[in-house]
């Protein structure tokens, strides 16, 4: 008995590490799904699982009734939970969508807690690794990778200044942008006219040019730009 205490605390301990290490990386970026909740999501897959696994310790059937507890039911339980607090972090703002790595993190740290849970200690070492690689080493690739990154534009002109379409698009094309969508808003009562645009480019730098072209342009009121965001 006292084995099967120790071996449940080690697992417990097990899936604390493994949540906490997942989470160390989530809170260094930022994230608000971090240490704290990677560790929870871990250990309570795990002691979820101790349920199932040690279930002789506290279900004793009757000798007339013949029950079969399956253990893979408790997993697909936890894992549909996951689900909806994985959904939480999901933050999606016009086009932006972020969160979905932070998501898959958790459902991933859950996988790992289930596998602490009923003491596959390997296969749970090497998930936790590979996770740790994946959001770490990735992400390092990522940012050497000539990636398209999309950013919202809106330009204000004054009603009777307004710049037209054509130049407007020359102007954007000029700096290595392409333009994903165009809106137009009349604003101010009628004072102002807006240009509301998605842009994409392979190169960080041209936002800061097209941003210094603008300011220096008497007929633009006001620009943004503002990245879409992952």
């Amino acid at each position: 008995m006292n084995n099967e205490y120790t071996e449940m605390v080690f697992r417990l301990l097990a899936a604390v590490f493994a949540g906490g290490m997942i989470g160390l990386e989530r809170s260094f970026h930022g994230r608000p799904a971090g240490f704290r909740t990677h560790t929870l999501v871990c250990t309570a897959s795990s002691l979820l699982m101790l349920v199932t696994v040690y279930e002789a310790m506290w279900f004793v059937p009757q000798a007339s009734i013949r029950i079969a507890l399956d253990p893979t039911r408790m997993a697909q339980g936890i894992m549909t939970g996951i689900g909806f607090l994985g959904a939480g972090v999901i933050v999606k703002e016009g086009l932006s969508v972020r969160g979905l790595t932070t998501a898959a993190s958790i459902w991933m740290t859950a996988a790992i807690g289930i596998l602490m849970g009923i003491g596959f200690y390997f296969p749970a070492g090497i998930a936790t690794a590979l996770t740790l690689g994946t959001l770490s080493l990735f992400r390092w690739i990522e940012l050497k990778m000539p990636i398209q990154s999309f950013h919202h534009f809106s330009a204000r002109f004054a009603r009777n200044a307004v710049m037209p379409e054509p130049e407007l698009r020359e102007l954007i094309g000029a700096h290595g942008f392409k333009v994903a969508s165009l809106n137009y808003r009349m604003v101010g009562e009628g004072k102002y006219f807006d240009y509301r645009m998605v842009l994409s480019t392979l190169d960080e730098s041209n936002i800061r040019r097209l941003s210094e072209t603008l300011r220096g342009m008497e007929a633009v009121v006001e620009f943004r730009i503002a990245a879409t965001g992952d």
